[in-house]
């Protein structure tokens, strides 16, 4: 059956408290080294070609590349703040080597952080300001409440989590309403489903959600370098590679079949699957922004959504999303 065409998507809203986005995002991680070599020119045109054909939300963080994706957004941005809303996450520590060194979302830490975003941004207010994973150190509390100082002082304008459970996400929304969570989810990564989402749904609040190509892995991206930082991940590597290399190219098969990528495939079925949510793209050129946006026009039918689910279920795609050190710090793997 081929595939449906589809009006544009209209806007998201992002939970009951939150802003109205275009219902697919850019994720400009991608553009700060961490899936390889990136060109700074070929980034700042990929924002400005997505401000001009309707995304009107950036998602970063201000450890990509430690600084250099929210100096770049700045740069993107000057002139055209009034057209996008900036999502930033915070609190990952990164040693100068790239390496991972904690998490830390002491009240005085946040106050620190957003300092220097809006600094590196060029901005006066972050329109969503979240943690970028649960402090073990910290209650949530604590952190909510200090992001919810930043909003009455007109830093912040909304509050948004990061990988955290509903037991998290409940503890947090009773300090400050909550936007939306951002949090994993594809085809290939499906957990969010069982208890997250409907804890999500019960609250009001919305969502984000990032690695809709599973890192590359679905439409068929590779780790060319040991500085792409897929080159450790479980799916792409060991015996997970060539069970996963399968998978893949059937999802491409069935993608071709309905005149689609393997990219606006992936970034249908979220769509189908989750239309009140936003799925992030991790476009880093133009082409790849072009890809994707094409999904935009596109749905998939009952039919198709129930056969690309019987073709790819849930635990087809092998090895875990992160590491096994970064699986034990998820408080949504929990």
């Amino acid at each position: 059956m081929k595939n449906e065409r589809a009006n544009p998507p209209a806007n998201v809203k992002l939970g009951a408290a939150g802003p109205e986005v275009f219902a697919l995002g850019l994720g400009c991680m991608g553009m700060s080294g961490m899936y390889g070599k990136t060109d700074d020119a070929e980034s700042v045109a990929t924002i400005h070609a997505a401000i001009e054909r309707g995304v009107t939300l950036l998602d970063t963080g201000d450890f990509y590349g430690m600084g250099h994706n929210e100096m770049l957004i700045g740069r993107a941005i000057a002139g055209r703040r009034d057209r996008v809303m900036i999502s930033v996450k915070f609190g990952a520590m990164r040693a100068p080597d790239g390496g991972w060194l904690g998490v830390d979302t002491r009240p005085a830490a946040v106050k620190n952080f957003v300092s220097y975003s809006l600094k590196r941004l060029g901005i006066d207010v972050i329109d969503v300001y979240r943690p970028s994973r649960l402090d073990p150190a910290v209650p949530i509390e604590d952190t909510i409440g200090a992001i919810a100082d930043l909003v009455k002082a007109g830093f912040v304008r909304h509050i948004g989590l990061s990988e955290v459970g509903p037991d998290t996400i409940r503890r947090a929304h009773r300090v400050h309403p909550i936007a939306d969570l951002q949090i994993e989810y594809s085809i290939a990564s499906r957990g969010p489903e069982a208890r997250i989402f409907p804890a999500l749904g019960e609250l009001g609040i919305g969502a984000t959600l990032y690695g809709v190509f599973s890192r590359g892995l679905l439409t068929g991206s590779r780790p060319s370098e040991r500085s792409d930082f897929r080159s450790y991940l479980p799916r792409f590597t060991g015996d997970h590679k060539g069970k996963n290399d399968d998978v893949v190219a059937a999802f491409a098969r069935f993608a071709q079949e309905r005149g689609m990528t393997p990219g606006q495939l992936a970034i249908a079925w979220v769509r189908a699957r989750q239309p009140t949510f936003v799925a992030l793209v991790g476009a880093k050129t133009r082409t790849q922004l072009d890809d994707a946006l094409g999904a935009a026009t596109r749905a998939l039918s009952k039919e198709d959504v129930a056969a690309l689910e019987a073709l790819v279920p849930p635990g087809a795609v092998a090895g875990d999303r992160y590491g096994a050190e970064q699986m034990r710090h998820l408080d949504s793997e929990r």
